[in-house]
Order: C-alpha cells, then structure tokens, then sequence
C-alpha cells in the first residue's frame, strides 16, 4: 500500500512525485503528520452528539484555498510525526473518552496509510464509526480504496464555477472532481443510517461553505446537489465563513456572510424541496471556533 507514496498521484494535482524523498502540493513526505486529535463539539449535531467528534486533523493539504482557517497545519507543517501504531492509538484514546466517531480531517495525502492504521485499530477493539472529512478535491480512485472502512462521509462542495475554484483555491475542475467524488461516497456508504440516539451512523453529509458575494453560486450549488441526490444525502449549509487575514487584492473575502444573504440561500433551499439539511444560527463567524493547533497534545 506504501508503494502508492512513491509516484504519489493520490490527489487531482498528481504530482507523480517519490514521497519517500520529496514533497508534493500537499507539503507531505510519506509519514503520518498529526496536528491535534481531540473531541470537538462543533460538527453537525448527528456527528458530535454529547460528548463530541473524535476529530483527527492531518498536517498538510492537496487544496490551497486562500482564505484556510487553518494554514497553521495546512500550509504551515505544524504537527507531530507518528507510527501506525500510534495513530490507531489515538483513535482507541478516543473512543475510551467517549468520542462518538473517528473524524478524519483532511487526509488524502495519508490516505494508504489511515487504512492500515484504521484495519490496526479495529483489530484492537476500535467499534465507532469513522468519518472521512474532506474538501472534495479527491480522485473517485482514491475514494475507491476507502470502501468498506469508512462509515461516514463529510465532504465539502466549495464551487460550482471552476472561475472561483482557480480564483480561491488554485483547483482547476474542482467541480466535475467533487462531483465524481461525492458520488463514489454515495455508491459506498448509501442512504444516511442514524442509531437510536440520533447519531448518523452510515451516510453523506454534503457541506457548502458560502462565501461573500457568492450566493448565486451557493444556489447552484443546492440545485445541483439536490437534483442529483434529492433526501439520499444531508447538507450542511454554513455560515461561518471568517476572514482571518486582509486580502489587498480579493476585498470581497474581508467580509463574513450577511445575514439577508444567508437567509435568502436557505429560503432557496427551502423552495427547492430539501428537507435534509443543517442550518447555522448567528454568531458562529469567530476565530473562536478555529482550533489551536499550537498547543494542543495528542492522547497518545
């Protein structure tokens, strides 16, 4: 499975590079990098439940959105190597604090390896979902490897028009690669499953961060998504969108989501027909809910 690494083309940008030896987009060798793991309460409320996500978040990232609220370990290599052995101790130190999932957060560039540290930790006792938690900028071939460990996915459609995919996030066809991607998750994991506490157990969540003075792609985006899928999936429509840096050249992204625009992308939605969706109240644009991957351990 290593040997992947070693012309990596796990991603859409296929850099074709030897990991073991150098880096590609995703500023990746060929080990495991880990920047926090911890629960975490802010996911969808079927994905965190009361006690909160065992989220794991992965240095590193094949996508280069210009507005990340988390460059510290997206851009900036902040984390800490680990084995296997260690990754599925994580895991299983999550699930002993009451964890209601395993939540992978972009991890496309260590996806060979998350499927032998996950086959190592369900040999180990390892019985929660997991959940793969990704910006949607994934080749369908490596989503393909996923099938059968992966319970739930979170993927982000960010764009329906290509202009703002290479404008934001320098990823050319980010539509027709999220499409193709959404739905091998669908193909995998079918129609959303929830247990009787109401935690999602098998299924898609489908997330749409809008973006300022971008709600007509947002509605395209709805109308796309609910043609295709109608109630066989979720989507989390958000809000939170925070501007963490001055942008000179994109003043447009100085700005959070008004509240009339907001409301008038879920009043669209509403009209559509889609009944399967999360909605976010007021309040939630905040650094506040960035995690600070400066200071935190991992429960090893």
């Amino acid at each position: 499975m290593n040997s992947v690494l070693e012309k990596c083309r796990l991603c859409p940008r296929k850099c074709s590079v030897n990991r073991k030896m150098q880096t590609g987009v995703c500023g990746m060798l060929d080990k495991m990098v880990i920047a926090r793991a911890s629960l975490h309460l802010w996911e969808e409320p079927c994905i965190s439940g009361d006690y909160g996500s065992g989220t794991i978040f992965f240095t590193g990232c094949n996508l280069k959105c210009i507005f990340c609220q988390n460059k510290q370990i997206s851009t900036k290599n902040i984390g800490k190597e680990v084995t296997l052995e260690e990754f599925a101790a994580i895991c299983l130190n999550l699930e002993k604090q009451g964890a209601s999932n395993i939540n992978l957060v972009t991890p496309t560039h260590f996806v060979p390896l998350i499927i032998e540290g996950l086959k190592l930790a369900k040999k180990q006792g390892l019985n929660i979902p997991i959940v793969y938690n990704t910006s949607s900028y994934e080749n369908k071939e490596t989503i393909r490897m996923l099938n059968g460990l992966i319970d739930i996915y979170l993927p982000d459609f960010k764009y329906y028009d290509n202009h703002y995919a290479v404008l934001y996030s320098h990823a050319p066809n980010y539509f027709e690669v999220a499409k193709e991607a959404i739905e091998e998750m669908v193909r995998q994991v079918g129609e959303p499953q929830f247990d009787e506490r109401g935690m999602m157990t098998k299924g898609v969540i489908v997330r749409h961060l809008m973006l300022p003075n971008l709600k007509d792609d947002s509605k395209k985006i709805l109308s796309y998504l609910y043609q295709k899928y109608q109630d066989h999936i979720y989507i989390s429509i958000m809000n939170q969108y925070t501007p963490i840096q001055h942008f000179e050249r994109f003043e447009e992204l100085n700005h959070v989501i008004s509240p009339d625009d907001y409301n008038e992308v879920i009043n669209y939605a509403i009209n559509l027909g889609i009944k399967n969706a999360f909605i976010q109240e007021g309040g939630t644009a905040s650094d506040s809910f960035i995690p600070d991957f400066l200071h935190s351990n991992l429960p090893l």
